[in-house]
């Protein structure tokens, strides 16, 4: 699935306002998720090669935001069940498996 102009910054934004309500530091993330600073860097700014990868980091904010206490703001391109788009590896995605590397 491609995005377009909007829907990338859209997601953008969306992903950095639910960091920012997660209440968690840069560092505390990537430890979390086992990647690089780098490859974090690549998927707040969606320039992650793989479709995964930001729907990981999706699920992993939206969870920590809830456990900070807030609400998460909702996705609007990033939204739904990703079980049931075609393009997501879903059992990827559940066990929180990031693609190798830092692109």
């Amino acid at each position: 699935m491609t995005l377009n102009a909007q829907q990338i910054d859209s997601s953008i934004n969306e992903l950095h306002e639910n960091f920012i309500r997660s209440g968690l530091t840069k560092e505390q993330v990537a430890s979390d998720l086992n990647i690089s600073m780098t490859k974090l860097d690549h998927l707040f700014s969606l320039t992650q090669q793989s479709l995964n990868d930001p729907w990981i980091l999706r699920n992993y904010l939206i969870e920590n935001v809830k456990k900070n206490g807030q609400e998460p703001v909702p996705f609007s391109a990033m939204s739904g069940d990703w079980h049931r788009h075609w393009f997501l590896n879903s059992h990827a995605i559940d066990q929180r498996k990031m693609s190798g590397g830092d692109n």
